[in-house]
């Protein structure tokens, strides 16, 4: 089958997280506080939480509302202004130097939408405030499933009227690419060796991945597209 869509894990494939709530931490009067190490604390509670909703011990939430109760575990000093400055760090975060100019290349052949385990709203103030030029926003919000659950992949091809075949998942992560390909989604995969910082890495796929691209950056897989 013809590749007619492409859609985006978000979330350290499109935007740097990391960078993003660092700087926004050191914003606030608080030199008591390592941000580099609270970002990755915050980001390691990311899937747990997740798992809460999956296994029905949580109600459907969303993700500021994740974000916010993980929040008031890792820094309860904090007051309530901080905190709802910082759950908004999500919704601000900056695109890698790549991003837009790969996504409006590859926007001229391919419907593009992201598809993350953010909401609706977070993912529209980010494409605001970022210039994310997004055909339309889907997110695990509009199935209430978060990924890797199949039918969050599924509802790409099914809002938009293809087959699953015709759907790339474009992401920085092995886990949701294979999930993705379970559902019958092609995939392809973005090496962002900084998604955790100057001295961090990401694993290289091998053949066994059987990804249908990997490239260096979204720019790259416009160019191999």
């Amino acid at each position: 089958m013809t590749v007619r869509a492409l859609i985006f894990d978000v979330f350290g494939t499109v935007v740097d997280w990391r960078g993003g709530v660092i700087r926004d931490g050191e914003s606030l009067s608080r030199p008591d506080i390592d941000w580099p190490a609270f970002a990755d604390r915050w980001r390691g509670a990311y899937r747990p939480s997740m798992d809460r909703v999956r296994s029905g011990e949580l109600p459907w939430t969303n993700l500021d509302g994740l974000h916010r109760a993980s929040l008031d575990e890792l820094l309860p000093q904090l007051s309530e202004d901080e905190r709802t400055f910082l759950v908004g760090a999500w919704h601000r975060l900056d695109p890698w130097p790549d991003s837009v100019a790969g996504l409006t290349r590859l926007k001229q052949r391919f419907t593009i939408s992201p598809l993350s385990n953010g909401h609706v709203a977070l993912l529209v103030d980010m494409a605001k405030r970022a210039g994310l030029p997004w055909d339309l926003v889907l997110s695990a919000e509009l199935v209430r499933a978060y990924k890797p659950d199949p039918a969050t992949y599924l509802s790409a091809p099914a809002f938009l009227g293809l087959e699953p075949g015709e759907v790339m998942m474009v992401a920085a992560h092995l886990d949701d690419l294979m999930a993705a390909r379970a559902a019958g989604l092609r995939t392809a995969y973005i090496r962002r060796p900084h998604e955790w910082g100057p001295d961090g890495s990401a694993p290289e796929p091998g053949p066994d991945d059987k990804l249908d691209h990997v490239a260096d950056s979204i720019t790259a897989l416009a160019d191999i597209l």
